[in-house]
């Protein structure tokens, strides 16, 4: 009777459709209160499945009509017969139901099983890659090196090949710096040289550009008018009205003006003068360059001659050298003599000196052993600590993703549990129902032919079994209820959880996971290396024994 307004909508407010109240007329049974147990999202709106429990309800209530009457004795067996024939078809029905529950299960694992594998094959397809790359990188690597390598030998042949006999040749400067080309102007790097190196030094560095007081000096150095411009607004060339129209007598005017502007210009314009003729020019050809003189090329005997003269003068000149050199050796032996007497005196010096450079040389022999016997040690540590870290985060992604799909299976077998047990429930009941059916319409029939029950103990039967059916509902529902509460609890309660007990149930799972692993794979090892040597010992005794 009251109306409200709200900021929702309808579909944000509404949760079950409402449901009037009604009053049965005495005498009938309405058709849609069969139906009661549905309500809105539990079977509401019908689909096929409701459909067809529909016409089930339907059928059956046509052959509850064509039950014979129990008032003949006759009539009470034909009755049984036709009750288990009925009883036979529903549960025949009902285990077709569950034939067909069970092939959807299956259809959803054997897709469930097919994703996995798809995803397994999308994995190792991915390593393959990812080690074929490796292969192909390593394999890039391995002929870029080959090409350097080859350029270096092709261009250490070259050099080879164009000084074939050994001649050492002079610096020509004037050469290298006429050639473009050469190392004064584009140095190679493989000589030792790079060109971006010190590229600081070519940096213009100005103190009035890079410093704070210099920029306050240069704009003070500047004149006024550099900083502070003035602008002058421009005049119109036109005369304009209050609001910025120009009016159309200036528009004439300016007309008029151009007009006789292009008559002026016209008037005044110069006739260019005619272009002469073209003569055709004679065009003296330059003096022809003498010819380039070409000198025979020798035979090889001259070659070998010209080599042959060419050894005998530096034999010459070489043993005219070693002549001059004993001559001097001769004049100045006087000299020698006394210079070989003083260098003995030093000769205690110098052992001093030797044994002081071999023990500097012994000491860095050592250090550089110690150090790489260190740089062996931390290698191989370090190989180790990363194989258990591998193996450990190996270990731990596994046990994640094993974690992840128990949990999968386990909500499945939940899910799968609370519907068995919704059905069986359902099942139960109905079949409570029937038996208790059974049970009144036997006990009816049995005090009905005896006689000795009165109209109040019949009553109070009716109503005794009607508080006990009205009080298992109101029994069942209360405990539907609250399975649906403690179970949204429970969803609550698990969206609410925050990163920091996130963390904390990880690092209790890596405690019970990770250190009795550690514990066990050292513990593997040292039973390992303890088992190594007792096993190298025997192999000892039985190879020396046989020998």
């Amino acid at each position: 009777t009251v109306g409200t307004q709200t900021d929702y909508r309808d579909g944000e407010a509404q949760t079950d459709p409402y449901s009037p109240e009604y009053v049965v007329p005495s005498g009938s049974v309405p058709e849609l209160l069969t139906l009661a147990t549905l309500t809105w999202g539990r079977g509401l709106p019908a689909g096929l499945a409701e459909m067809e429990m529909i016409e089930r309800a339907r059928e059956k209530r046509a052959w509850e009509a064509t039950l014979p009457a129990m008032d003949n004795a006759s009539q009470i067996a034909k009755r049984r017969k036709m009750m288990d024939d009925m009883e036979r078809k529903e549960w025949a029905f009902r285990e077709q139901e569950i034939e067909k529950l069970q092939k959807v299960r299956l259809e959803i694992l054997k897709k469930l099983l097919r994703r996995r594998e798809e995803n397994q094959k999308k994995l190792d397809a991915k390593r393959l890659d990812d080690h074929w790359q490796s292969h192909q990188k390593a394999k890039e690597e391995k002929i870029k090196k080959i090409q350097h390598d080859y350029a270096l030998m092709l261009r250490k042949l070259i050099a080879k090949r164009n000084n074939v006999m050994g001649k050492l040749e002079r610096r020509d400067i004037i050469k290298e710096y006429t050639d473009f080309a050469s190392q004064t102007y584009a140095p190679l790097s493989r000589i030792g040289y790079f060109p971006d190196n010190h590229s600081e030094r070519y940096v213009v560095k100005n103190f009035y550009l890079n410093t704070f007081t210099g920029l306050c000096e240069l704009e003070a150095s500047l004149p006024d008018s550099v900083t502070q411009l003035k602008v002058k607004a421009p005049k119109p060339k036109h005369t304009t009205t209050k609001t910025g129209f120009i009016k159309r007598s200036a528009r004439l005017e300016v007309e008029l003006a151009q007009v006789h502007q292009a008559l002026l210009e016209k008037k005044n314009k110069v006739k260019e003068p005619k272009k002469p003729l073209c003569f055709l020019e004679k065009v003296e050809k330059p003096v022809p360059r003498p010819p380039t003189p070409i000198l025979e090329k020798p035979s090889i005997e001259e070659e070998e001659t010209e080599l042959a003269v060419i050894c005998l003068q530096k034999l010459l000149r070489g043993r005219a050298i070693q002549n001059m050199m004993f001559e001097g050796k001769e004049k100045r032996l006087e000299l020698i003599q006394e210079l070989r007497t003083t260098h003995a005196l030093q000769e205690d010096g110098q052992l001093l000196l030797e044994a002081e450079k071999q023990k500097t040389l012994a000491l860095q022999q050592q250090h550089d052993l110690q150090m790489h016997k260190l740089s062996l040690v931390e290698s191989q540590l370090a190989r180790e600590e990363g194989r258990v870290l591998a193996n450990m985060f190996d270990f731990l992604s596994k046990e994640l993703v094993r974690l992840q799909e128990e949990r999968k299976i386990h909500a499945f077998v939940m899910l799968a549990e609370r519907q068995r047990r919704m059905r069986e429930a359902e099942e139960s009941g109905r079949r409570q129902v029937e038996e208790r059916q059974r049970q009144e319409e036997d006990e009816i029939f049995k005090q009905a032919r005896e006689g000795d029950c009165t109209i109040e103990s019949y009553l109070e039967d009716i109503i005794l079994s009607s508080m006990e059916n009205t009080a298992e509902e109101q029994a069942r529902e209360e405990v539907q209820r609250m399975a649906v509460e403690i179970n949204d609890i429970a969803y609550e309660m698990e969206s609410r959880r925050t990163r920091l007990q996130s963390e904390e149930i990880v690092a209790e799972l890596v405690y019970n996971f990770l250190i009795p692993e550690a514990e066990k794979m050292s513990i593997r090892e040292k039973v390992r290396q303890f088992q190594r040597k007792q096993i190298y010992a025997a192999h000892q005794i039985i190879h020396r024994g046989t020998e």
